[in-house]
């Protein structure tokens, strides 16, 4: 929410205020993004920034660190599409073989002019005119949602809106976060009519500066809900809320199949976790962030328990799939791998070091077995600051303080 919010407030009218943003790697290069752009983000107070679009045209000439964030090396290049002059993308080595073909792709079939050498991917540069024409759109989004979105906060300020289709042989992963953008859209007043499947008319117009208050992010609190899970505990996220459309509010229908108990208590959301888990068999198309997590779980209880759907995150910070395939199998689970997800029995654990990848939601994962797996180390907790710099402190608290049970969201 704080990425899409700090976009749609670069591309408005008028300045725009972001309370709770969240402070983390990804959220920080997206700031430093857009001011290489030329919007003004004064981010002193850390409970509400404040972005100030330039009352013209985005400045070019401009250098982007997408690091390791597929937010920014997706959302900003249209974005930059309406600048003044080009800007260059780059980021970490990893992110050179993250997908990106799809906005590249969309860019030029709008008659955007970008320089990537031919490999579809990082580093490529946009070269931008200050304007961009809009109108009707085919893309193939089945690897990400995040194509369809970033599109879509462009749209409004393209100057024949845009007619998006989405025509892949497989369904968009992740849909709540396409439910996400355009109810932010249209807070932002954007004319968005999504009332066709798979196709989303954007009119022409001004988006307005306004107040976003962030909601606690649900999925980083995700480990800390499945921790209880792990040890038969209870764990309470504070200010979880009662209407999202976050995809990791999914975890709470998911943990009840678990067998586990889900309340509404004091104010958050309480788990009470159930001394061994049952064996389920899950589509996580539509919330695929939970499957590092699950998956962990399901690699220190019996299962045997089964995650499907979730092709797309072999594209994500790591193969994810094949990454959770290999540090289970090396704890001492029984895993099948498949395209799109994987089965897994949990066993007689053993000591090992459990590989990060620099991925914030495979450190998430290496925690929950962390509790019950004796011998255990990680090899990089550090690279939750990717989303959520705090992220260790805050679970050594929950899990080791004890006063109270309870993660502020």
């Amino acid at each position: 929410m704080t990425a899409r919010a700090l976009v749609l407030a670069g591309l408005a009218s008028s300045p725009s205020t972001i309370r709770y943003p969240l402070h983390s790697r990804d959220t920080l290069l997206m700031v430093d993004g857009l001011r290489s752009l030329g919007v003004e983000v004064d981010t002193s107070d850390p409970e509400q920034w404040t972005v100030t679009p330039p009352r013209g045209t985005l400045r070019g000439g401009a250098d982007v660190d997408c690091g390791l964030a597929g937010t920014v090396m997706r959302f900003l290049p249209p974005v930059a599409a309406l600048a003044d002059g080009p800007v260059a993308f780059d980021g970490d080595p990893h992110a050179r073989k993250r997908p990106n073909d799809g906005v590249i792709k969309a860019l030029r079939d709008l008659g955007v002019e970008l320089d990537d050498g031919g490999r579809a991917a990082l580093p490529f540069t946009v070269n931008a005119v200050g304007r961009v024409t809009g109108g009707a759109l085919t893309v193939d989004s089945s690897k990400t949602s995040q194509l369809v979105s970033a599109l879509l906060m462009a749209a409004p300020r393209f100057e024949n809106g845009l007619d998006l289709r989405h025509v892949g042989d497989r369904p968009i992963p992740s849909r709540p976060y396409l439910d996400m953008v355009v109810h932010m859209l249209r807070q932002a007043g954007a004319e968005v009519d999504d009332s066709e499947e798979n196709r989303w008319r954007v009119a022409p117009g001004e988006l307005t500066g306004r107040e976003w208050v962030i909601e606690p992010d649900l999925q980083n609190a995700v480990p800390f809900l499945c921790a209880a899970v792990a040890v038969g505990g209870r764990v309470t996220v504070l200010d979880w809320p009662t209407e999202t459309t976050q995809a990791g509010d999914r975890i709470r229908e998911v943990l009840v199949e678990l067998g586990s108990r889900v309340e509404w208590s004091r104010g958050g959301l309480t788990v009470v976790g159930a001394p061994a888990t049952l064996p389920v068999d899950l589509d996580l198309s539509d919330a695929s962030e939970l499957t590092p997590s699950l998956a962990a779980l399901f690699g220190v209880n019996r299962g045997p328990s089964s995650i499907r759907g979730v092709a797309h995150i072999r594209g994500h910070e790591t193969d994810r799939i094949a990454a959770l395939t290999k540090e289970l199998t090396k704890l001492g689970a029984e895993v099948v791998e498949y395209d799109d997800g994987l089965k897994i029995s949990g066993g007689t654990t053993r000591p090992m070091t459990w590989e990060t990848y620099a991925d914030h939601r495979m450190a998430h994962a290496a925690a929950i077995v962390g509790l019950v797996a004796p011998g255990f180390q990680v090899s990089d907790v550090a690279c939750t600051s990717k989303t959520w710099p705090g992220f260790a402190e805050a679970w050594e608290q929950a899990i080791r303080g004890g006063t109270p049970d309870e993660v502020d969201g």
